[in-house]
């Protein structure tokens, strides 16, 4: 008896047909193809997390030293007339080694006065004594620093300065 191969031929091609449409369908690759598409836009979202926690941080930084320097000229009016000492406390704050400017908040002085007539401050130079009320000087503190960003944005500075200032009371014995 012979056998013919014929009905196994046409079983082998059919298996091969089945095998190709399997693996066409298969989903085994997805997901690698949906992470290499998507990373750089999840890196783009990271390195935007990462600086703007940097800039936060150094603006947290630079009020600090300037809160530091007001603290410190705010203790006594010898304290509020040393400019010196205000300038120290407020660099002694700030935790990098440069790249921190200190100035006068407003005017000349770091020391303004004014005159409390029953809860409105009105300025008043602080040689000046007040007709009515009592003379109030207060203590104020710029501190100036610069962020620089890690990456170059289209459209965004790589530099940008960042500003606070802080006046407290000075306190009278």
């Amino acid at each position: 008896m012979k056998t013919t191969s014929k009905p196994r031929t046409e079983a082998i091609e059919a298996n091969k047909t089945w095998l190709m449409r399997a693996i066409w369908r298969s989903e085994k690759g997805q997901s690698l193809v949906e992470l290499a598409l998507l990373t750089p836009i999840l890196l783009l979202l990271v390195v935007g997390i990462v600086e703007m926690g940097r800039y936060a941080t150094l603006s947290i930084e630079v009020a600090n030293a300037a809160r530091a320097g007001a603290a410190y000229g705010s203790q006594n009016l010898a304290t509020a007339a040393n400019s010196t000492g205000i300038v120290d406390a407020a660099l002694d704050d700030w935790p990098h080694s440069s790249g921190l400017t200190i100035a006068p908040g407003s005017g000349a002085s770091y020391t303004t006065c004014g005159c409390d007539n029953g809860g409105t401050i009105s300025a008043i130079a602080c040689s000046s004594t007040c007709g009515t009320g009592h003379l109030v000087p207060s203590v104020s503190v710029k501190a100036t620093g610069s962020f620089t960003s890690l990456f170059h944005y289209p459209g965004i500075p790589a530099s940008l300065t960042v500003t606070n200032t802080a006046t407290m009371r000075v306190r009278q014995q």
